[in-house]
């Protein structure tokens, strides 16, 4: 793998190929990370700067890098560790100015939110430029609604909790002509339950993962959530909200409060009815026990010489049937891509994520 250097203003200044570790990761629920390991040299110093971009063909995604740490060893000599986070992360930057309410279609109060706090503001200086949002026309996206509130929240954490909490990945791109541009998607599914695309198999029967990690915990898991909007003591308006599956009973029901007080039924000069307010509540629930979740993930390493590779037969966010040795097969989303490289080996480890 060759990286390329882009300065500020994403033009090509340099290409590192000579290193000793690379690791890359991309996600499809949150941004991605990198960590580069080389010796150090005065190019490299010039060049791998804090706010300069980092590229590689294998990958969509462009990095920013964030810190430069130096490290002098007499025995081992010098080295220097670049990391940073996918342009995903610009979205951190920014908070959602004021009271925002949402309400109807999905994919438009995402554009809403983007367009007033990124795209054209009404502060000018809050603006990034070049910054262009590009409609999906995905059914499994155009058919999802909204129905919550903001006020002053992070963007970036209110995006990505937004698309979790439906299953929708986002990712913003660099375009030809130097525009970044946010798109929301939705994976494929080629597990066995459909007809639609071809099966993207991965187990041991196939020869096709080297070595896996299945990991299964439900110690985060909450089915049940008390939501508690404005008010005080027992003025304070309250709504329940269960997971789809039903909140359970006895030993299964497992709670959790969510405290959306800055939930306000006070909205643009005019009052909320009870419904579309408990609405706004039931939402925040709903995200909350988003991520509380029981955890079920493989991790696998892929043999990509092997009947599939990644960008051809399958991509981020696809869904795909996957087993291990000891019979355990399930539906599981691709949620993360691990891309390394060392003096020895390059290597693709996928995350997996199982689909009820």
């Amino acid at each position: 793998m060759e990286v390329l250097v882009l300065d500020t203003n994403f033009r090509s200044v340099a290409i590192v190929d000579t290193f000793e570790s690379l690791i890359w990761t991309d996600r499809y629920f949150k941004c991605g990370d990198f960590e580069l390991y080389l010796s150090v040299t005065s190019n490299y110093l010039s060049l791998l700067r804090p706010d300069q971009y980092l590229w590689m063909n294998d990958s969509e995604h462009v990095m920013i890098v964030e810190k430069i740490e130096i490290v002098t060893d007499a025995e081992t000599g010098n080295h220097l560790t670049v990391s940073g986070r996918s342009l995903e992360s610009i979205l951190e930057r920014r908070i959602i100015w004021g009271q925002k309410v949402l309400s109807g279609n999905f994919q438009d109060g995402i554009h809403e939110l983007l367009t007033e706090n990124v795209i054209s503001p009404t502060i000018a200086a809050r603006q990034i430029p070049n910054f262009i949002f590009e409609a999906s026309t995905d059914p499994v996206i155009t058919a999802l609604t909204i129905n919550t509130q903001f006020f002053g929240e992070d963007l970036y954490t209110s995006i990505q909790e937004l698309c979790e909490a439906n299953n929708i990945g986002f990712k913003i791109t660099l375009t030809d002509d130097n525009h970044l541009k946010f798109k929301l998607y939705s994976g494929a599914d080629r597990s066995y339950d459909q007809l639609a695309n071809p099966y993207v198999v991965f187990s041991p029967k196939f020869e096709n993962i080297i070595n896996s990690n299945y990991i299964e915990a439900k110690n985060a898991l909450r089915t049940v959530t008390l939501v508690g909007g404005e008010g005080e003591g027992a003025d304070r308006k309250l709504v329940s909200v269960e997971v789809s599956t039903g909140g359970g009973s006895g030993l299964e029901r497992r709670e959790i409060f969510t405290d959306a007080s800055s939930v306000s039924s006070k909205v643009d000069g005019g009052t909320l009815s009870n419904i579309d307010y408990e609405a706004q509540l039931t939402q925040k629930g709903t995200e909350n026990l988003s991520q509380n979740v029981e955890v079920s993930s493989f991790e696998g390493e892929v043999d990509v010489s092997k009947m599939y590779k990644y960008g051809e037969d399958f991509f981020m966010g696809d869904i795909l049937q996957i087993a291990n040795e000891y019979g355990m097969e399930a539906k599981a989303r691709v949620i993360e891509l691990i891309h390394s490289q060392s003096l020895d080996s390059t290597e693709i480890y996928p995350t997996f994520a199982t689909v009820n």
